[in-house]
């Protein structure tokens, strides 16, 4: 790999765990089953009040995201950790934060993007306005990647560990709650007609601060759990 250039690595890597995905096809499709299912029956155990489901929707399809995302974080560095190329990567001429973010992208593509593709049909679903699902669809563009950056770090923490879910979801469940805040209020503020350039802003800053902080903190949890 050393031969490769950094952008060449990124991508290989990046290429390898989708097509790893696609052939595992029941981690690929449980999370956004995991989203469907609990969206669809969430009505169902609330009654049939349009009113009481318009004012709880946003809130459940956003602890779905971030419930079916959780769900998906242990194969992040699993099976790598479980056939030693995690050591590999380690020991790799490149940033070993670039490969991490290779990994990370590959994660949010083959969960939370088919979260932000199916959310508009459970939009309606749930009685959400149409003029607030598009703030539903930004919401979710920004904030699932920051479920699977800030994820990543948790993981990497716990991948040596035999029975790291329980750990995980202790570590990884409190750095979410913020996402789960500003993502829900941006929707319920979009439905009474109130502009949400606040709550927007403050998730863009999370993508960001996550894009620039979370690959080199899991890098260094990397080293920590392999050393």
């Amino acid at each position: 790999m050393s031969t490769l250039s950094l952008t060449s690595a990124f991508s290989l890597l990046l290429k390898r765990d989708l097509v790893l995905a696609y052939r595992r096809r029941s981690e690929l499709v449980n999370p956004m089953l995991f989203f469907v299912l609990v969206t669809a029956m969430f009505p169902l155990g609330i009654g049939n009040d349009p009113k009481l489901i318009e004012a709880v929707g946003p809130g459940v399809v956003w602890v779905a995201a971030l419930l079916a995302s959780l769900l998906s974080l242990d194969s992040m560095f699993r099976s790598d950790f479980d056939d030693g190329s995690l050591e590999q990567f380690m020991l790799s001429a490149h940033p070993v934060s670039v490969l991490v973010l290779a990994k990370i992208l590959a994660h949010w593509l083959v969960t939370g993007l088919p979260l932000f593709i199916v959310a508009p049909l459970l939009a309606v679903l749930l009685n959400i306005p149409g003029s607030a699902i598009p703030t539903l669809m930004l919401t979710l563009i920004l904030g699932t990647p920051v479920l699977s950056l800030i994820g990543s770090v948790g993981v990497a923490l716990t991948v040596g560990l035999r029975r790291g879910g329980v750990i995980l979801s202790l570590l990884v469940l409190p750095l979410y709650v913020p996402v789960l805040i500003f993502g829900t209020d941006a929707v319920k503020t979009a439905i009474i007609g109130i502009p949400t350039t606040a709550q927007i802003s403050i998730l863009g800053a999370m993508l960001v601060g996550s894009l620039v902080l979370a690959p080199m903190a899991t890098a260094a949890s990397l080293r920590i759990s392999l050393s």
